[in-house]
């Protein structure tokens, strides 16, 4: 079965055709990122006018790919996030969505944004060798999405069913990393520049002893969950700024040859690395703590985990550690499937095909989406409702 895949719920452009649930024959990604650098952060505007602009371009990408991976291939139906997400960015994808299948005469599907990140594990190329990844082998699991716009923790009994019994009270990791490395003066977006830097820094010194946002018991915005496994990124991007205001020269020196060089011929003074490599494995921390909590709870056959905040290699490596310390399997997708892409929205979109796709012909976007959480007696999101 070929899906047809369209995301549109934030910054990415994207269009995707994955066979089975599994197999991608064409994911294209249109990025916006040189779109909002002069912003530092992401323009709902400017995001949903883009979409406009770049998705029939996509669009017609995707299809031309997939042509030419099977020329005597149909598509059977067609998957379109409709939340979580930005409002007007998500009404361009799921108008394509409806419009495609309405011509093509096929089902729709609308599938949840944060539940596909945790499929993305899952996807493979076409001319892959086998692999022993097989769903049935992995759950029940524990889930960790974790991206600029979400950090979550889910029991993840089977695919379709799941339910969060995590999560950050505020800001995400993604944004917490974007909101450093603005005040730090490094750019936008501030993960993959971090992440280099404190690759690239050999600590000559002991952390800067940033808090890793564990809230109180109690807490209303805890919402049933228990505050063990949730997190509070708010103090901690406050505690960076009062280091910053006490430190100045922080952001300003770069120590010349004696500095830190995370790319060829960007540099930042060693101060700077050390800073960010301490505020890096606070966030790291943090969320490796209620993972390992998470794991201590139960029995589980895998960590699966996706999001674009799991292409920073510290959180790899320690995720790896604390995997290996429960005695389960760590799920990593491939890299181009960490961020926002359609492949992960066709590649759900074939285990909740039982749902009635016609369904989603009549509905609107939900910017708000969440899964349930255990607290309120969760499971299956929904599918298509």
């Amino acid at each position: 079965m070929n899906i047809f895949g369209i995301e549109t719920s934030c910054d990415e452009t994207a269009c995707a055709v994955v066979k089975d649930g599994r197999t991608v024959l064409s994911n294209v990604v249109y990025t916006q990122i040189p779109l909002h650098i002069p912003y530092g952060g992401v323009v709902p505007e400017i995001a949903s006018r883009a979409h406009v602009e770049k998705i029939p371009e996509v669009l017609s990408a995707a299809m031309s790919a997939f042509r030419a991976a099977e020329p005597s291939g149909a598509i059977d139906a067609v998957a379109v996030t409709y939340g979580p997400g930005l409002s007007p960015a998500l009404i361009v994808g799921l108008n394509a969505a409806k419009g495609l299948a309405a011509a093509l005469r096929v089902p729709l599907f609308a599938i949840n944004h944060i539940e596909a990140h945790l499929h993305t594990p899952f996807l493979r190329d076409a001319g892959d060798p086998p692999d022993d990844c097989a769903l049935e082998d992995c759950f029940p699991a524990l889930g960790l999405a974790v991206s600029g716009g979400h950090t979550n923790w889910f029991d993840l009994e089977d695919v379709g069913s799941y339910a969060t019994i995590g999560q950050t009270l505020d800001d995400a990791a993604g944004e917490a990393f974007d909101k450093a490395a603005k005040l730090l003066g490094l750019g936008y977006p501030g993960g993959p520049v971090l992440d280099k830097i404190a690759k690239a820094y050999v600590p000559d010194a002991p952390f800067v002893p940033f808090p890793k946002g564990r809230p109180r018991e109690g807490v209303a915005s805890l919402a049933g969950l228990p505050a063990e496994l949730c997190v509070s990124f708010s103090g901690l991007k406050t505690a960076l700024l009062r280091y910053v205001e006490a430190n100045p020269s922080v952001k300003y020196s770069d120590d010349g040859a004696d500095g830190v060089e995370y790319a060829p011929g960007r540099r930042v003074s060693r101060r700077m690395a050390h800073v960010v490599a301490s505020y890096q494995e606070a966030v790291v921390g943090a969320i490796v703590d209620r993972t390992r909590t998470a794991l201590s709870r139960r029995p589980y056959r895998s960590l699966i985990v996706g999001g674009g905040v799991s292409l920073n290699s510290r959180l790899r490596s320690v995720l790896k550690d604390a995997a290996d310390g429960a005695g389960v399997r760590l799920l990593l997708a491939k890299p181009k499937y960490c961020g926002d892409n359609a492949a992960m929205i066709a590649a759900l979109a074939y285990f909740k095909r039982d749902f009635e796709g016609g369904a989603a012909m009549s509905l609107d976007v939900s910017p708000s989406l969440e899964i349930p959480s255990a607290a309120q007696g969760g499971g299956d999101n929904g599918g298509n409702c």
